[in-house]
């Protein structure tokens, strides 16, 4: 071991002092050292409820508008609009043949479509005598239109009440032809005396078509 004189030793242990205050001072008159580096936090906030995001978002823009629908057609002819009455007539044997006329008598065009309702009536007040017209499918439906003052028909068939037993028939006279236009609840009533059945069971009557004109 190598021996230091005291001397020495003072002289070391001086300049380390010296030194250790030299790094102080060096440390206090060193520039200020960084700043930490800033963490940021995001604080993520509760959903929001169905309610609050409706109230919240902006309204829906509005649906764009439909296309117009197409202009409509003419509608069916109402009963208070038609003037109706019986038309030319013929008989065979065993049947008799009659056109029922209906003229438009509005200042309004409207439609007839397929049959109309006919039955014989009588009483009073005026009622139902047997079953209604059957319908005739010889000729197919046809929209007939009536402008103003036109006029449409349809052939009304009675067979002879004659050609059934009174047991089956129940042969009754009736005064009326009771008749609904196409597609209409309000019946008209023309004065047409003719023998009818009561029963149901009997179909004395058939009726055709709407067709255009008087059917004449």
């Amino acid at each position: 071991m190598n021996h230091i004189p005291p001397m020495a030793r003072r002289v070391t242990a001086a300049a380390a002092l010296t030194c250790i205050a030299a790094f102080a001072a060096g440390c206090g008159n060193s520039p200020a050292s960084s700043p930490a580096p800033v963490k940021t936090v995001t604080i993520t906030a509760p959903p929001a409820s169905p309610a609050a995001v409706a109230a919240t978002s902006p309204a829906a823009a509005p649906a764009p508008p439909s296309s117009p629908a197409a202009p409509a057609g003419p509608g069916p002819c109402p009963t208070r609009s038609l003037g109706v009455k019986v038309g030319i007539g013929q008989g065979t044997a065993g049947a008799s043949y009659t056109v029922i006329d209906f003229t438009n008598n509005s200042n309004v065009t409207c439609t007839l479509y397929g049959y109309p309702g006919v039955s014989l009536a009588g009483g009073n007040p005026v009622t139902q005598i047997g079953k209604a017209a059957v319908e005739n499918p010889a000729t197919p439906r046809q929209l007939v239109t009536l402008q103003p003052g036109v006029t449409g028909n349809a052939l009304l068939k009675i067979v002879d009440a004659g050609n059934y037993p009174q047991s089956r028939c129940g042969m009754v006279t009736s005064h009326y032809l009771q008749i609904y236009p196409p597609n209409q609840t309000t019946p008209v009533y023309l004065v047409y005396k003719s023998t009818g059945c009561s029963s149901s069971a009997v179909k004395l009557l058939s009726i055709g078509v709407m067709q255009a004109g008087t059917g004449g």
